[in-house]
């Protein structure tokens, strides 16, 4: 019967626009080109091959999905395979939509692939061939050709191998694939409206929300669809046609595929929330709790030299110590806000990027490198910082260092997230823009709150020691920290770019530290335009950032022997397999991240306690901005790194562990407690 509805499509369309097609030149085909492609050319007996169906359209063509939409037809697949092989039905990704003259069409402009599993019988030896022949339908806007391809491909039965090329690839083109969705959706037709609940997290973005159906003619396809939440499930409504017995389709949310199962039940109507104040309020708060807390957290301790130096000249300079917050505060909040800022805007024209993207680029870091090492040397009295009277006229009376000194705490700081802070910066993501920024407003609040308490409270001031010789002292010994900050930043630099980018850092530094050792002896000397003969170098050191190639190495591979890279197809295959599942997120620039491992995660206890419990251990490495894993991330209610979860055997949901781990909480999960 499908044969017979192709046959007489494919003759409709040849009487209606064949010979317009041939008059203008569109007969000559094929006008989609594909190609059959196996995983690994030499499967074992009795084993599962993986078969890609890689096809590109011509250039102003289109195919179609397995639902064509209101116009169109699916592609139909022959195969010819020896005695006892056979083949299941192709996977899709995602299409895209088409709309002409009022029908919707589920499409694909572009080079898409499908994917098809392979099983080989257990007795098969020698030379095993795979042919495939496809009839399928191929359109522009104005006109439709029917063709057919025969594709063909031959294994030689052997060892399995997987070439890790090839392996690369197809893990690609499975990223594309829909996942199914573990819990049954509910629909309800009623009153000539469609509406389908589907179990999602309520903490998970939900962005470009849509439902392609794959029961056919259940709903209007050029019907516009409104997407509600719901506490853990999202509602859409679409026009109906019918009220099917059954649903099928797939739910796109923001790039990604899940496919929906979906059985007869009650789904109430839901009303579109009005803007969530509560969340954004109750996320304000948190965020500046979070900024707050950070101050303490291992990824800022070295940044606290700035502020401890910043107090100990406010106690001692005359002057209003409040001014001098204020300008700290707004050094701040101002980086928070422009980082926040940039970070939306990027989201919204469509890059997957999370909170610390900048450290995902080492020319950032090559750029922070030589200013944590001119702060460095400047604290061991190397050279002096006068800051300049417009700088200081600009931040609040002649507070321009303190405002400096905010803005570059905020930058140093803001990468790492801590308690309460992943899920403000989470919300920041999914709310308004307005409310969002607010929220990230309220981070740098949090983060500039202790110098703020100090500059308005003088009881708080007068706990501070007084001032004296000891300041030179602590200044120099307030170098150590910022020294140490450009050794590790030096090293993420390498992780990053490699030895050759590390190389060009250390050079770029040294470039940079003879420019300042210059303007210090000139300062020394009492001499005018102590900067100038220095300045040259300075600006060749800065100049090294555009020799960084970004991306030219990984991040840190795991540490742990039993370690795999994260993927959602191996988190899948793991969970099926009935094992515990140990999944973190991590990156080299993250300094809370990497205290945890060293302390937690990698010790002998730790992973002695995970190998007895035969936990599985997955590492998704952000360092250079996966953004796979950013979507991961995000779904989880998180806008970075550090996140830890825990997959216990029989449970849909993880369980989201805090960003600070203990030895114990992860030894006594392995054990089952």
């Amino acid at each position: 019967m499908a044969q017979l509805r192709f046959a007489l499509m494919s003759l409709l369309i040849f009487l209606m626009g064949g010979a317009s097609a041939m008059a203008q030149g569109f007969a000559k085909g094929p006008h989609v080109h594909s190609e059959l492609v196996a995983e690994t050319a030499t499967p074992k007996p009795g084993s599962d091959v993986t078969l890609a169906l890689v096809s590109t359209p011509d250039p102003k063509w289109h195919a179609y999905w397995q639902n064509p939409g209101d116009a169109g037809l699916p592609a139909e697949a022959h195969w010819t395979l020896r005695a006892g092989a056979t083949a299941d039905a192709f996977r899709y990704p995602l299409p895209q939509r088409l709309l002409i003259a009022g029908l919707m069409n589920y499409v694909y402009e572009g080079t898409f692939v499908r994917l098809t599993t392979l099983h080989i019988p257990a007795d098969a030896k020698g030379v095993l061939p795979v042919k495939l022949k496809l009839d399928y339908l191929v359109c522009t806007d104005t006109l439709c050709v029917p063709e057919k391809a025969e594709l063909e491909t031959s294994l030689t039965i052997g060892d399995g191998a997987i070439d890790p090329a090839a392996r690369a690839k197809f893990d690609g083109w499975r990223a594309k694939l829909p996942k199914p969705l573990s819990t049954p959706a509910t629909f309800q037709a009623a009153g000539g409206t469609l509406r389908i609940a589907v179990p999602y997290p309520a903490g998970a973005a939900a962005k470009d929300v849509y439902f392609y159906p794959l029961t056919a003619n259940a709903v209007d396809y050029a019907a516009p669809q409104t997407v509600t939440r719901d506490g853990d499930r999202l509602v859409l409504e679409i026009k109906a046609r019918t009220a099917p017995a059954a649903l099928e389709g797939v739910l796109a949310i923001d790039g990604q595929g899940l496919i929906v199962t979906a059985k007869p039940g009650a789904v109430a109507a839901v009303k579109p929330a009005a803007t969530p104040w509560l969340a954004a309020i109750g996320a304000f708060f948190a965020a500046v709790l979070g900024g707050l807390i950070l101050n303490v957290m291992p990824c800022v301790f070295p940044i606290l030299s700035l502020k401890a130096l910043s107090l100990a000249k406010a106690n001692n300079e005359a002057g209003s110590p409040r001014a001098e917050a204020l300008a700290y505060t707004a050094g701040v909040v101002a980086v928070c806000l422009a980082l926040g800022g940039l970070l939306l805007g990027l989201r919204a024209a469509g890059a997957t990027v999370g909170w610390a993207f900048q450290l995902q680029d080492p020319r950032v870091i090559l750029v922070l490198l030589l200013l944590v090492a001119s702060i460095a040397f400047n604290l061991a009295g190397l050279f002096e910082i006068t800051t300049p009277a417009f700088v200081n006229r600009a931040a609040s009376n002649g507070h321009g260092g303190a405002f400096a000194t905010g803005a570059l705490a905020a930058f140093i700081a803001t990468p790492c997230t801590g308690p309460f802070m992943a899920s403000a910066l989470g919300a920041a993501l999914v709310l308004p823009w307005f409310a969002g920024l607010a929220i990230f407003g309220g981070l740098g609040l949090g983060i500039a709150l202790p110098f703020l308490l100090l500059g308005f409270v003088p009881a708080f001031r007068r706990k501070l020691p007084k001032p004296g010789a000891w300041m030179a002292t602590m200044r120099h010994i307030l170098s150590i920290p910022m020294f140490l900050t450009a050794l590790a930043l030096a090293w993420v630099l390498g992780k990053q770019a490699g030895v050759d980018g590390m190389t060009i850092g250390l050079a770029a530094t040294l470039l940079a530290t003879l420019g300042l050792w210059w303007a210090g002896v000139r300062q020394a000397k009492g001499r005018s335009g102590a900067w100038l003969p220095a300045l040259p170098l300075v600006l060749l050191a800065l100049g090294g950032v555009a020799l960084v190639r970004p991306g030219a190495a990984g991040g840190t591979p795991a540490a742990m022997a039993e370690a795999e890279p994260f993927s959602e197809a191996r988190l899948a295959a793991l969970r099926a397999q009935g094992r515990p599942v140990f999944a973190y997120f991590t990156a080299d620039w993250c300094l809370t991240c990497k205290v945890n491992e060293k302390a937690v995660i990698e010790t002998s206890a730790v992973e002695q306690a995970l190998r007895d419990g035969k936990v599985a251990v997955l590492v998704g490495d952000w360092t250079n901005g996966d953004a796979t894993l950013g979507r991961f991330i995000e779904a989880h209610n998180r806008a970075g790194v550090p996140l830890y979860l825990w997959y216990e055997p029989g449970q849909d949901a993880p369980e989201v562990l805090p960003q600070v781990l203990t030895q114990d909480l992860l030894a006594e999960r392995a054990k089952g407690g």
